[in-house]
């Protein structure tokens, strides 16, 4: 299921990009005179490296660096570039102090490589040799400066040949994009949050500080006056883009259509005009607002699925981790905790009726249905409707603790392929922690794990704790 090119593009800090890394290679002078050409020779080896993990990133090299002088320069032009990240090659041995200032005043997340050109120390070498590869003690120096400095940094060692390093780097590299873009990211919320949910609730100044989203406040009479201005080609060309990938509920009328599609697509819009990559609606400040027929859900779907944050109830944690799950992974998804079925050691996950709908089982047609729904006290919400994709996923959550610590719950475990519940009109799926319900939920609640999380396919918890260690937020496995 792809979006057509009559659509709107899909928000470009989600699918598509690899990650942009710059490779700074350290040395020093002082081998110079004993093995004449060795800059040459190890800027090679660094061009050899970033050759071999071209599968895993875009990569930038910088020349060899062998002053402090060099160091901010070329750390500087990384950052001017809008690379997403610093992987750190210690040429030879490079004393830390000629690059600590450079490293602990980057705005760009760190990853330090211990590799060396050769995998094993052999009986040929000569002082040369030695020389060549004797980079692990400058790996030292430098992450010992990092650590006084609480510069938060990433640490891969390898053979960096091999398969496994390359797995790290990009893993790393993921993170360190997902990370840039949560400095950078904005999220809409249109109206206000709900009353009285507090585990929702943050210091968006520390929020701002710490992880980087800033809140911004969009009226819903904004959100109106733009849908009411919207030509109809657009609106068209939703609908039938919607008929050629969805399974449409014959019941729905045209006008529930037409007013649905007005509304994703003024709510894309005003999120394109006020650069935000996430968003959060919440159904009393739609419905109190006396101007909209209907709630946005099926709008919410689709944005998910092409690369928006999103979550409900003016909840910006949940849709900064939603965002973040998408630069993670590509398919960051919405969803809460319904309910515990302990016969399948699972937990029914769901929501009101937003669901990523990329996550779809892929044997069974997404559906865009006519949808009763008492809550917010307006007209039926055209809704997708969707069971989630069996296999491994895991689920992230949140959490602000107060002041400037946020913490970061994890569950990894596995979709069951399980009976439908043909009653329910939400996406769902039921969550199997590797851990039990019991011992995860236990461990959910003691952490204070929030009752809104993204989920992501695949076993991705190694990829949230390289997150967590380089955004300088807690991780907790559960």
């Amino acid at each position: 299921m792809t979006v057509p090119t009559a659509q709107p593009s899909p928000n470009p800090a989600v699918r598509g990009r690899a990650p942009r890394i710059g490779l700074l290679g350290i040395m020093q002078p002082l081998y110079d005179d004993m093995i004449p050409g060795i800059t040459e020779h190890q800027a090679r080896y660094a061009a050899r490296v970033a050759d071999r993990l071209s599968g895993v990133a875009e990569w930038t090299v910088a020349p060899p660096v062998r002053g402090r002088e060099e160091a901010e320069r070329a750390v500087r032009a990384f950052e001017e570039a809008g690379l997403d990240g610093v992987l750190v090659v210690m040429l030879t041995y490079g004393p830390s102090l000629r690059i600590t200032r450079a490293l602990t005043g980057a705005r760009l997340p760190l990853a330090l490589a211990n590799i060396q050109p050769e995998p094993s120390v052999s009986a040929s070498w000569d002082m040369d040799d030695m020389t060549y590869n004797q980079g692990i003690h400058g790996a030292q120096d430098t992450a010992n400066a990092l650590v006084r400095a609480r510069v938060p940094f990433e640490v891969v060692t390898g053979d960096w040949e091999g398969p496994e390093f390359a797995e790290r780097v990009g893993r790393w590299a993921r993170a360190a994009r997902a990370v840039r873009a949560l400095r950078d990211l904005r999220v809409g919320v249109f109206g206000y949050p709900m009353n009285g949910m507090g585990d929702a609730r943050v210091d968006e100044t520390s929020l701002l500080r710490v992880i980087g989203p800033e809140v911004h406040v969009i009226a819903p009479g904004a959100l109106h006056r733009t849908m009411a201005g919207l030509p109809e080609e657009p609106v068209r060309e939703l609908m039938s883009w919607e008929d050629s990938v969805f399974d449409v509920d014959p019941r729905l009328s045209k006008e529930e259509r037409e007013d649905h599609a007005r509304m994703q697509l003024g709510i894309e819009r005003l999120l394109e005009e006020a650069g935000c990559g996430a968003y959060s609606t919440h159904f009393d400040a739609i419905g109190e607002d006396g101007r909209f027929a209907r709630l946005p859900m099926a709008a919410a779907s689709t944005l998910m699925a092409k690369g928006y944050g999103f979550a409900g109830e003016g909840d910006v944690l949940a849709a900064s981790v939603v965002y973040a799950g998408h630069r993670l992974a590509g398919d960051g998804h919405f969803t809460e905790m319904y309910a515990m079925d302990f016969p399948s050691d699972s937990v029914l996950m769901s929501h009101m009726g937003e669901g990523n709908w990329r996550l779809a089982r892929e044997d069974e047609p997404v559906r865009l249905i006519k949808r009763p729904l008492g809550i917010g006290g307006l007209a039926d919400p055209p809704t997708l409707l969707f069971r989630y994709r069996p296999g491994p996923a895991t689920l992230a959550s949140l959490v602000a603790l107060g002041g400037d610590r946020f913490r970061l719950v994890v569950a990894e475990g596995e979709v069951l392929d399980s009976p439908a519940l043909p009653s329910l009109e939400m996406p769902y799926g039921r969550f199997r922690p590797d851990s039990g319900v019991g011992g995860c939920m236990d461990a959910w609640l003691r952490a204070g794990g929030t009752h809104h999380m993204a989920m992501n396919t695949g076993r991705r918890a190694e990829d949230w704790r390289v997150l967590c260690a380089l955004a300088g937020i807690e991780y907790v496995p559960v």
